[in-house]
């Protein structure tokens, strides 16, 4: 059992002049405030802090990152706060503490909006600090390595996150042993039949090879004589997780991965690096399209390498990465070899110039109000990998890979994003989904009058691009809300037989409006567009008085959004509005999963069609906006079932027992017999998705009798 003994010992190896009595005095707190409190595996919870502790010293972090992850679960899991900790520790430590914990004591909607606005919690405090996700991270790798003894649904939940989110960022940051660790406990836990296998066949593999690593090494060596005898050449066998990744992606066999083993050569500078490679290339015949210059365009966490694969003793594919020694701290220690610090302890402007990629992450995050929006922008950003390409005045522009000429405009500037018709690639004209390639030359086209559309959001891969695209549609949405709202008011003004202007200087409109959370014009016509106000409520309360006229109901448009059901407005998201209400068209019944369209109604708030809807074409477009299903809906909704088959006797019997036995409710049956010996059956049944009235619709199908089941529209 690690003890603090140990941990002091191996601070004071690289930081002689150490702050141990803060270390002793960060034990000493954690240890009382955690009393009593016991790990899954039986030992006391102050181990684990101590061992995220030592993975900090592994990086070689300061003094208050690692009393920072001593004290980690304070605020989480025991009677400390966050005034406490400032007190007895300091500012910096204590909000160290704070940017790590999680978010356990706010309430959100959903366990996702939880998760989300603790991503987006973390992406903050890591821009005030960097620190603080290294913090995480150590805390992370402890867990992972302790997750034998939670429960299997909590194993593969953490193992889930920690693969999809924290081995990424690991690997964004540069830190690439904390990521392959990542990786494999991952792995261990979401697949362990398939990880006990690798893990056999690996360690069989590496016994073999050593003796090949050795050869190799030696084959180099001879090649280069007496004139490079101060390089540093290392041979290994790839991790687990790599070697699985790359089977799951080209779809072979373990025995059909021929680049197992990896080489590491390390140079005093730049050009032995390149010297080298000349005679890698001499010696044995590099692969084409394998070489990759990380020299020349470092990657976004600033590693710098040469890669390239060939083939190499004995016919077989072999990896070799060379680099400077600076550039293998940079490649091992990842954002910790940049550790340049204000006396403040924030980092200094070079130490924040080399993330870019976090300071545009922020950036987004300010941009970007809805947490899973946020959750899906961050995701993206963790696994890209970079692609370069150049300007017409040879700029280079770093984007994700699989990027279009959307990314690359709005990576330009934002307006000519907005604004871009067409591209051309080498002087050839190209169209907006090409996916761009490394060494690709972009010039783009633009036009006043050529805007977003939503097919955009299906093009564009960065997360600058997706955020300004949607934002230029919300705001679209928002605009067009506003004229159907000003239409509404004045017409329904003047049903009442009142002026415009002077109802609204009228002080008790505005009173009415504030009781209802809004405030200025522009609120309250999209509010009554959207029915989050009456006109009927609204003029009644500022003109009691005042009765309607009798009028033509062509081109009127009142009585907007009656009272619909709390039920069926959490089932539809409305873009860029919240509490809309909504009504669904029974000529269609659409349910969780349907393509579906919204239109601003006369009566009944906002109607959602299905897409394919005979309806649907003929309304005003003027009154269509952008509806999405709330996917964290669960609520039942009505499907229409004809069903066609043989008359028999039991037939609707068996069939109402098979829907039943899915857990599908029958609201309506209706039977009727045709001449020749076939029954219809038509039913109403609640569903909660397509999927779900998909696998019943199959089951029902299978049933000895029935002939055919269609899904009824009207």
């Amino acid at each position: 059992m690690l003890k603090l003994d140990d941990v002091i010992s191996r601070i004071t190896q690289y930081q002689p002049r150490a702050n141990v009595d803060l270390i002793c005095k960060a034990y000493v707190y954690s240890a009382k405030a955690h009393e009593g409190q016991l790990r899954k595996s039986g030992q006391p919870f102050v181990v684990h802090p101590l061992e995220v502790a030592s993975i900090l010293i592994d990086m070689k972090l300061d003094v208050p990152s690692i009393a920072a992850g001593i004290l980690h679960d304070t605020l989480e899991d025991t009677k400390a706060t966050k005034d406490e900790l400032v007190v007895l520790f300091g500012k910096e430590i204590a909000e160290l503490v704070d940017g790590v914990t999680k978010l356990s004591k706010l309430q959100f909607n959903n366990q996702e909006d939880r998760q989300a606005e603790n991503y987006r919690k973390m992406i903050m405090a890591m821009s005030r600090d960097i620190r603080v996700i290294l913090v995480k991270l150590a805390d992370r790798l402890n867990n992972m390595r302790t997750l034998q003894f939670m429960p299997e649904e909590k194993q593969m939940r953490i193992a889930r996150e920690t693969l999809d989110i924290y081995a990424p960022l690991a690997s964004r940051l540069g830190i690439d042993w904390i990521k392959n660790q990542l990786e494999d406990l991952s792995l261990r836990f979401l697949k362990p039949d398939i990880y006990r296998q690798l893990e056999k066949k690996i360690g069989r593999l590496r016994k073999n090879k050593e003796a090949y690593i050795e050869k190799v090494i030696e084959a180099i060596k001879q090649h280069l004589g007496k004139e490079k005898t101060d390089l540093v050449i290392t041979g290994r066998v790839k991790h687990i997780y790599g070697i699985y990744h790359k089977m799951e992606r080209q779809n072979i066999s373990f025995e059909q991965v021929h680049d197992l083993v990896a080489f590491r050569i390390l140079t005093k500078n730049v050009e032995e690096c390149y010297e080298v490679l000349g005679h890698l290339h001499s010696l044995w015949k590099p692969v084409p399209g394998r070489f990759k210059d990380y020299i020349g365009m470092p990657k976004s966490n600033n590693y710098q390498s040469l890669h390239t694969i060939v083939i190499c003793l004995d016919g077989e594919r072999v990896e070799f990465q060379i680099r400077t020694h600076e550039m293998h701290e940079i490649g091992e220690k990842g954002i910790a070899a940049h550790w340049k610090y204000k006396d403040d302890g924030t980092l200094d402007m070079e130490s924040e110039m080399t993330f870019q990629w976090l300071r545009q992450l922020v950036e987004w995050q300010n941009e970007l109000k809805d947490s899973i929006e946020f959750m899906d922008t961050f995701k993206v950003d963790l696994f890209a990998s970079d692609i370069y390409v150049f300007t017409p005045k040879g700029d280079v522009r770093a984007l994700p890979y699989g990027s279009t000429p959307i990314d690359f405009a709005y990576s330009i500037h934002s307006e000519i994003g907005t604004h871009c018709f067409g591209a051309k690639l080498n002087g050839k004209i190209v169209p907006l989904s090409y996916k761009l390639q490394s060494g690709d030359t972009i010039e783009i086209q633009t036009h006043p009058k050529r805007l977003p559309t939503k097919d955009w959001l299906k093009i564009a891969v960065s997360s600058r691009a997706r955020a300004q695209v949607r934002q230029y549609l919300k705001q679209e949405q928002k605009d067009k809300s506003l004229i159907l709202g000003k239409n509404i008011f004045e017409e329904e003004v003047a049903r009442y037989g009142l002026e415009v202007d002077e109802l609204l200087k009228n002080e008790a409109l505005w009173e009415y409006a504030k009781k209802k959370g809004i405030t200025g014009e522009a609120n309250l016509f999209a509010s009554i567009a959207y029915g989050k106000i009456s006109m009927g409520a609204l003029l009644n309360y500022v003109a009691p008085d005042k009765k309607p006229q009798e009028v033509k109901e062509d081109g009127i448009l009142r009585k907007i959004f009656k009272k619909v059901s709390k039920k069926t407005r959490d089932l539809v998201l409305i873009d860029g509005m919240d509490e809309i209400l909504v009504a669904f068209g029974k000529c269609c019944s659409p349910i969780q999963g349907d393509p579906i369209v919204g239109f601003v109604t006369r009566g009944r708030g906002v109607m959602i069609h299905r897409t394919e809807c005979p309806k649907a074409p003929i309304i005003d477009p003027q009154r269509r906006i952008h509806v999405a299903w709330n996917k964290v809906s669960d609520t039942a909704r009505i499907a229409k079932l004809k069903i066609t088959c043989i008359n028999k006797t039991g037939m609707l019997a068996e069939i109402a027992k098979t829907i039943s036995e899915r857990k599908i409710g029958i609201t309506k049956a209706l039977v009727q017999t045709t001449k020749d010996e076939k029954a219809i059956i038509s039913l109403d049944v609640g569903v909660k998705s397509l999927m779900e009235l998909n696998h019943v619709m199959k089951a029902v199908e299978s049933i000895d009798g029935v002939i055919i089941i269609q899904r009824e529209i009207g």
